[in-house]
């Protein structure tokens, strides 16, 4: 079995990391806090952190060292738009150690459904007729990310008109669901995501801060409110 999904059938939450930079310190604080996966950027503009990652070329090495840390599921987030999602480097990114992609629907072009030798999953934002997310199985996603908080609200706390919708995308979308940190996710969140039926939660920046201390410690208080549950 492919390893994201391993990961999501374990029969709990699973506590995935969103690198804030790709850094192997920060990769080596939130595996040893408790991380089940980690996922990294390239060629991308990431708003929650304010951050712009560079090119493939540019993080090889970085990427190489963090997958050798761990046997666990590693995502990359590829790019910001439709037009960056070039063949050549997607077609890169197995042969690095990648398990799966994570991109927006709509910066998602048709040749990454096909032979990337990754596990796919997919993203949506506040904007998106939810009701399509029922069609993404048929194409064989591993996982939909509900990046449904709009952006002016990021960082505030998780309620639950949140959690209804969350729940509603499980219901819908017949593959697992990962919730990440837009809102200012804390520990006491995940029995209510557990709940949901929510089977990840993605803890980036928002949540996590950037520093190797602040990661040790915030991913620790998620794997202990998970493990709390089991």
């Amino acid at each position: 079995m492919a390893r994201l999904q391993q990961c999501l059938n374990q029969g709990k939450l699973s506590l995935i990391v969103s690198l804030p930079a790709n850094d192997a310190g920060l990769a080596r604080a939130a595996l040893d806090a408790g991380a089940d996966g980690l996922k990294v950027h390239y060629n991308v503009g990431h708003r929650a952190s304010g951050t712009h990652f560079g090119s493939l070329e540019s993080y090889r090495e970085v990427f190489q060292t963090i997958r050798g840390m761990f046997d666990g599921p590693l995502g990359v987030v590829p790019a910001g738009s439709l037009e960056d999602a070039e063949r050549e480097s997607i077609g890169q990114l197995a042969p690095l150690g990648f398990d799966f992609y994570s991109i927006y629907a709509h910066h998602l072009p048709s040749h990454m459904l096909y032979e990337s030798g990754l596990e796919k999953t997919f993203a949506i934002n506040n904007e998106y007729d939810l009701s399509l997310v029922q069609s993404a199985r048929h194409f064989g996603f591993t996982a939909l990310e509900a990046s449904i908080v709009p952006g002016s609200e990021y960082g505030t706390p998780l309620s639950f008109a949140d959690v209804l919708k969350y729940r509603m995308l499980v219901q819908q979308a017949q593959i697992p669901v990962l919730v990440p940190s837009q809102r200012k996710l804390v520990a006491d969140d995940i029995r209510a995501l557990s709940d949901a039926g929510v089977q990840a939660v993605l803890l980036g920046a928002i949540v996590l801060g950037s520093s190797e201390e602040q990661m040790r410690s915030k991913v620790a208080e998620f794997r202990n409110a998970i493990d709390r549950l089991t």
